[in-house]
Formats: structure tokens, C-alpha cells, sequence
């Protein structure tokens, strides 16, 4: 393995391939970066520019992009609270409150320190344990992914912030958004009084809705109240024992990352909540989460990251697309005449291994592009908030108008936009509103598809074991969620007598 991962290595150093992930890097960071503009979006752009490219060159440049654009989401979500898309959105919960108080260098710098951190550890798992860990996975059925679902929505205690009524009311709101358009199962409509709405309500404009618009409107009530903070902006990065402190962080979201990602199905925007989720929940102090905690952005950017190769390993082995990118990513295999599974590794050892050091090699490059990107980014923050605030109103409307070309769907934005402010104002929190869009769907049709399966019975639930587990795990996380929250009211009220 180590001689064919130094040929790999051997290849990959060529110029051609090396300018080849520089590109990939560039030009995923601008799609990360881009409310609206996903991985899969970009890979399925840049596709048409590689056929006429080498096999390895092509898929090195792909696979950079799609590492990078994983990254990129975090500089707009900790600068100015627009997540690039919904992976990226945890990390706005403490990236954001820092760079309001002054410190988004430090935000960013811990964010690709992370996506370092996780890309690396990410890339040896995916190196040593691609075929066993593919064979697993593919044994996950509709019970696992419900169990799954429900696992992420767990997650609402970690999330829900002080109140766990309006955690809960949060939720039910979001998984009520996932019930408009077409009923996945049946072909019936539900709730669609629109042609536009058809095919239900788009994340997009729930997330810049929530997140960006809500804060333009906070921003406009501010100016307009002659109230706007003015806040001096740091340019220091994290200290190495900020960076250290950090470290249980990383690795707890780097195998959460890497875990979910090998689901196929399953998703960035799981692994981030769940990497959140888990780390508030097993700190010490979580009631400091969201207030700007540097573990708090540094668990959900590694697991991001992390993602990327975990979908590689159902990819490669399998020939099963772990992710909607890297569905595309078969087709960039495909073009090239070669076949994903478990051959490629006999037939095409050189290239596969390539592609490994290739990710290797790439989140090393993308870190320092991240360092030294790192001093451009804080100055978004120094811009006048009388500039700022239509410029980013104008980039969010876009993202949601560019997703489908409908302009219904800014107006969407905007009603959103409107419900966040509110939410804010009256102290709801919003994240768990988009942790249940982002599993709302997978929850309703696997569970469907299970009683289908099983006759309308529901043992197959406790019958199949990985199903059976990780629904114990997720109850069990939620029982001492709430047992902790009675004890913390308890203790509060003690205090307060």
C-alpha cells in the first residue's frame, strides 16, 4: 500500500496535475463561498472543461474543487452569516458571534486549521479502510436512514438554546415546511396552492432567508434606531493552544464527517449539525455555545471537510455515489472510460492512489490558500454596514432567484427573511428549523418505505441491529439532554431563591 501510495505521489507532483489542484482549490473556495452555488453544482459547471483532459488531471482537479468548495462555505458564514449552503450553517452559530465581537481571524483561522485536521484524517481512513467500511455501509437500508434521522434530530437539544419549547415548536415548524409539494411516495400534492411549489420549498431560501436576510433586517432596525455596535475588528489568528484546545473538537467532527459521509444519502449538512450537536452537547459549558466558542466552529468545519472522503470510499469501492457531488464525480469517471468499483483498484491502481495523495496533497495547498486568504477575508468585516448590508442583500436574492431560475422563489427568501427577524426578536432560535428541513424528507420517506417493506409492521425497526442502535443512541443522547436541562432550571432556580 505505502509503495503505491508513494507512485501515486510520484504522479500527482507532475506540473500539470499540481496546477491542476490549484485551479480545483481556486475555483472551489469561489463556489463554497457563493450562497447558492454548491459542490455539485460547480463540479457538474467545471466537468465539460476536462474532457479533453488526462484521466488523473481531470479527477485531481474535480476532486480539489469538491474538498475546497466544503471549506469555502465557512468564509461568508463566519464574515457576514450567509452560509454557502447548509453544511456550512453550524458553523455560523459561534463563527459569526466572534466576528461580532471582533475576532473573525481567529474564526477562520481555527475553521481551516480544522478542515485540515479533517481532510488529512479523513484521507488515511479513506486509504486504509476503504473496501470493509464501503462493504458496511451498503448495508443500510430505509430503517438505518430513518434511524439516522432521527439521530440528527437529536441534535434539537443542543440547538434549541434556552427554551426547549421553542426548540421543539422550531422543529415541528421545519418539518411542516417539508411536507409542501409533491408527496414523495404517493404522487399526491400537499399544501401546493402554487405551481412554483410543486416540488416543495427549497432549502435555499429557508437558509439565506433565516440566516442573511433576518440579520439584514436586524442590521436596518439598528441603522435605523442610530444603534449600529461599531466594533474594533483583530487580525490575530488562534494561539497554538487555542489550536489545541480545539484538538478533541476536530477529531470528534473528523469522525462523524467521515462516518456520514460513507452513508451514501446521507450528507454534509448531517454531518456538520451532528458534529455541533455532539460537541455542545458533551462540553462542559454549553450554555457559552453560540456566543462564539472556537470549538464550536471547529467540530462542524472538520466533519465538512471530512465528508469528502468518506463519500469517496462507497465511490471508489462500490461504484455507489456517496453524495450528489460525487454522483457527479461518476460521471467525470465515466467520460474518461473508466468504471468505479472494486476493478478500478486492479485495473487502475496508479489512478486511484493518485487521486489519494492528490487529497492528501490538496488540503496541505488549500490550508495555506485558507492563511493567506485569511487577512482579505476580516476586511469584508471593516466595510461600511450602509454598503454592506444591500450588497449582501442583493447576493442572497440571487442565490435564491440562480438555484432554479424562479423568481417565486426570492420572494420565498424574503417571507423567511421576515420569520427569522421575528424568531431573533422573540428569541427562537432558527437552526433547528433548518436541521429539520435538511432531514425532514429522508425521516418521512424512509420511515414510509420501512412499513412498506415490512407489511405495515414496525419490528423491523428493533429487528435489524444498526437501526435498533442508533435509534437507543439517539434516545438515550435525548433523554440525558433533558435531564440535564432540568437539573440546570433546578439549579438556576436555586440560585435565583
Amino acid at each position: 500500500m505505502l509503495e503505491s501510495l508513494m507512485a501515486g505521489f510520484e504522479l500527482v507532483l507532475q506540473w500539470q496535475n499540481l496546477m491542476a489542484i490549484v485551479v480545483g482549490a481556486v475555483v472551489g473556495y469561489a463556489a463554497g463561498a457563493l450562497p447558492g452555488l454548491s459542490a455539485g453544482m460547480a463540479i457538474a459547471l467545471l466537468l465539460p472543461f476536462t474532457f479533453t483532459l488526462p484521466p488523473l488531471t481531470s479527477l485531481v482537479l474535480l476532486t480539489a474543487l469538491y474538498a475546497a468548495a466544503e471549506y469555502g462555505g465557512s468564509i461568508t458564514s463566519i464574515t457576514i452569516n450567509v452560509p454557502g449552503e447548509a453544511g456550512s450553517a453550524p458553523t455560523a452559530f459561534d463563527g459569526y458571534p466572534l466576528t461580532k465581537q471582533g475576532f473573525p481571524a481567529k474564526a477562520l483561522g481555527i475553521s481551516i486549521i480544522a478542515s485540515l485536521f479533517g481532510g488529512l484524517l479523513s484521507t488515511g481512513a479513506l486509504i486504509l479502510i476503504s473496501v470493509p467500511v464501503a462493504n458496511f455501509a451498503i448495508k443500510f437500508g430505509p430503517p438505518e436512514y430513518f434511524a439516522l434521522g432521527i439521530f440528527g434530530l437529536s441534535m434539537v437539544a443542543s440547538l434549541g438554546g434556552k427554551s426547549w419549547l421553542k426548540g421543539l415548536i422550531t422543529v415541528a415548524f421545519g418539518l411542516l415546511i417539508t411536507t409542501v409539494g409533491i408527496d414523495p411516495i404517493s404522487g399526491i400534492g400537499r399544501y401546493v396552492f402554487s405551481m412554483s411549489l410543486f416540488e416543495g420549498i427549497p432549502l435555499i431560501p429557508v437558509l439565506v432567508g433565516l440566516f442573511a436576510i433576518s440579520e439584514v433586517f436586524m442590521t436596518l432596525e439598528e441603522m435605523g434606531q442610530g444603534s449600529l455596535p461599531y466594533f474594533k475588528v483583530s487580525g490575530a489568528l488562534p494561539t497554538m493552544q487555542e489550536v489545541l484546545r480545539c484538538k478533541i473538537a476536530m477529531l470528534r467532527g473528523s469522525i462523524i464527517g467521515f462516518i456520514i459521509g460513507v452513508v451514501p444519502g446521507a450528507g454534509k449538512s448531517v454531518a456538520s449539525f451532528i458534529a455541533y450537536g455532539e460537541q455542545k452537547r458533551s462540553s462542559k459549558n454549553p450554555e457559552q455555545y453560540g456566543t462564539g466558542v472556537l470549538e464550536g466552529v471547529a467540530a462542524p468545519e472538520a466533519a465538512n471537510v471530512a465528508v469528502v472522503a468518506g463519500a469517496l470510499v462507497p465511490l471508489l469501492s462500490l461504484g455507489i455515489p456517496g453524495s450528489a457531488a460525487a454522483a457527479i464525480l461518476i460521471g467525470a469517471f465515466t467520460i474518461q472510460g473508466l468504471q468505479p468499483g472494486p476493478l478500478l483498484f486492479v485495473k487502475e491502481p496508479g489512478l486511484v492512489y493518485g487521486i489519494f495523495a492528490a487529497l492528501l496533497l490538496g488540503n496541505i495547498i488549500m490550508f495555506f490558500m485558507g492563511i493567506l486568504g485569511t487577512p482579505v477575508w476580516t476586511k469584508i468585516v471593516t466595510v461600511s454596514k450602509e454598503i454592506l448590508t444591500p450588497v449582501v442583500l442583493a447576493m442572497v436574492m440571487f442565490a435564491a432567484f440562480a438555484e432554479s431560475g424562479n423568481s417565486f422563489h426570492m420572494w420565498l427568501a424574503l417571507i423567511f427573511g421576515f420569520v427569522g427577524y421575528l424568531m431573533r426578536k422573540f428569541d427562537f432560535p432558527v437552526a433547528p428549523i433548518v436541521l429539520s428541513v435538511v432531514l425532514g424528507e429522508m425521516i418521512e420517506t424512509s420511515f414510509r418505505r420501512t412499513l412498506m417493506m415490512s407489511e405495515g409492521s414496525y419490528d423491523l425497526f428493533v429487528t435489524r441491529p444498526f437501526a435498533l442502535i442508533i435509534l437507543f443512541i439517539a434516545f438515550a443522547a435525548l433523554a440525558y439532554q433533558v435531564y440535564r436541562g432540568i437539573n440546570d432550571h433546578k439549579k438556576t432556580k436555586a440560585q435565583g431563591c
